[in-house]
């Protein structure tokens, strides 16, 4: 790692090189949040969020998720190796992996492809996990050396060598692994496998105070806590993906919002004009003892 960058979640389109940030730290002020930061995108990442090897649907979603703002902010560059947590559908994918192909290396996080159990929802992540591999071997031109890992705490949690990657992102995770109670053994995997000087990129929809995780929101503060509790030290905070329209008050939490739409068409309308969630962005590193 060239430089002391770190990590976070936003995405858009701006200029060039690393990120320079107005940082707001814990505290955050929903009414004057602003979406354009002083960031700067480098020619390679502005190419690979523009790029048509993007499917229009993901592309359709950057007004909300600000990739080319948010990988910026968080400082990767071409040469770095990625590892990013339960990937989902690729979304990100679709832009760091052909990002880091010649010179950095993509890893995913993915779920367990074979599992002991036969159950639907190991059954479920498996066939999650199979079609992220098969993506990765069609688009193997695109992606390059673009591998995957077996994440699935807790009985898989070894990302891989302790000290060999430069960053760990994830992106809207967190109110899963607290759903299954997994949540530090997620950020203690992250911690051991960065090196000295590595980044844990985090992005996450943001409760209010006193909200649940069920909701799918996430308490900012608990869980700049909970990292530093496992090692990280918190560097930086952006709001790049704040929303002060989200009121956070649904009937079936964040998943009504869009993309979900979990309404379905009850109060569709409202529901766009709000747009997607609320999220925190944020920045840790693991600091050299």
């Amino acid at each position: 790692m060239k430089r002391t960058l770190l990590l976070t979640t936003a995405l858009g389109l701006s200029t060039l090189g690393l990120a320079t940030v107005s940082h707001s730290v814990i505290a955050h002020d929903h009414a004057s949040s602003e979406k354009a930061q002083a960031v700067k995108i480098n020619p390679q990442l502005a190419a690979a969020v523009a790029s048509d090897f993007r499917s229009e649907k993901n592309t359709a979603r950057d007004n909300y998720r600000n990739p080319a703002e948010t990988l910026a902010f968080l400082g990767i560059q071409a040469d770095d190796t990625v590892i990013e947590l339960w990937p989902g559908g690729g979304w990100y994918t679709e832009i760091l992996a052909p990002y880091l192909a010649e010179k950095g290396r993509y890893i995913g996080g993915i779920f367990e492809t074979n599992p002991k159990e036969d159950t639907k929802r190991t059954q479920y992540y498996a066939k999650a996990g199979k079609k992220f591999e098969a993506w990765l071997s069609d688009n193997k031109e695109a992606v390059g050396n673009a591998s995957t890992v077996t994440f699935q705490p807790p009985a898989s949690v070894d990302l891989g060598i302790d000290n060999s990657a430069d960053y760990v992102l994830t992106f809207r995770n967190l109110h899963n692994w607290a759903g299954q109670k997994q949540l530090e053994n997620a950020f203690t995997s992250s911690y051991k496998v960065l090196k000295d000087g590595g980044v844990f990129g985090v992005v996450e929809h943001r409760a209010n105070p006193g909200m649940s995780f069920d909701s799918g929101y996430m308490d900012q503060a608990e869980m700049i806590a909970l990292a530093e509790k496992v090692g990280f030290t918190f560097v930086a905070s952006s709001e790049v993906n704040a929303n002060p329209k989200d009121t956070k008050d649904y009937a079936k939490g964040v998943w009504t919002l869009p993309p979900r739409l979990a309404l379905e068409d009850e109060d569709k309308q409202k529901y766009l004009d709000i747009g997607e969630s609320d999220r925190m962005t944020l920045k840790f590193v693991k600091k050299a003892k």
